[in-house]
């Protein structure tokens, strides 16, 4: 099965580590990361960097096609070579899937005309400007798309996707084997539950960095 994994200058480490994480364990997995050039990327804050195996031109196809997301997804809904990669691949693939901002680029490409989908709160509702109907809900199934809210739920995402694949049991193991049990401290992961004061603080600091 091979899963292949987008990458770019910019990415949210966590959108697309999380479904690796997940993906990987998956029977007869055979993981590639794909940039627009062999090599290394560097993540949103320039910190970690990641390595890309394959370009965009080397493949063409893939059983699960991963699209991440983080800030430079805003530019790159403009990058018609990419968007016309997406497309090439998504016409060979059982799943698409997108996380967080990477659903976007999804959009961009055309794929969700008419779907239900999400993306990151701070994001979620300029999905109307490609003809999506965004929606809150943290994992999205419209056919063979699955997109993911923001950036933790790629997890959340590649277990969704992973009991489609193998089975609820399966899927199960895969969420002990990696001991998913959130237990935050905190009670603020999304813009209804956050207090007002945090809320508008991170709208403003998404805002500046155009989100």
């Amino acid at each position: 099965m091979d899963i292949v994994c987008l990458l770019f200058e910019g990415i949210t480490a966590l959108d697309i580590v999380g479904p690796y994480e997940v993906l990987q364990r998956l029977p007869d997995a055979n993981v590639k990361f794909v940039a627009q050039s062999a090599g290394e990327v560097r993540t949103d804050n320039k910190f970690l960097a990641l390595m890309a195996d394959h370009s965009l031109a080397d493949v063409t196809g893939a059983d699960v096609l991963v699209v991440p997301g983080g800030f430079a997804t805003r530019a790159l809904e403009d990058d018609t070579g990419l968007l016309e990669w997406i497309r090439v691949v998504d016409a060979t693939t059982t799943w698409t899937t997108s996380v967080c901002t990477g659903s976007m680029l999804l959009a961009a490409a055309g794929l969700l005309d008419g779907k239900e989908a999400t993306s990151h709160w701070a994001s979620l509702d300029r999905l109307k400007e490609y003809g999506a109907i965004p929606t809150g809900r943290r994992v999205v199934e419209q056919g063979k798309i699955i997109t993911a809210a923001g950036v933790s739920s790629g997890i959340d995402m590649g277990l969704t996707l992973v009991a489609r694949i193998a089975g609820d049991e399966y899927a199960q193991g895969v969420q002990l084997g990696i001991e998913y049990d959130p237990q935050p401290p905190f009670d603020s992961g999304s813009l209804e539950k956050a207090p007002a004061p945090v809320a508008a603080f991170m709208r403003e600091l998404y805002g500046a960095r155009g989100l």
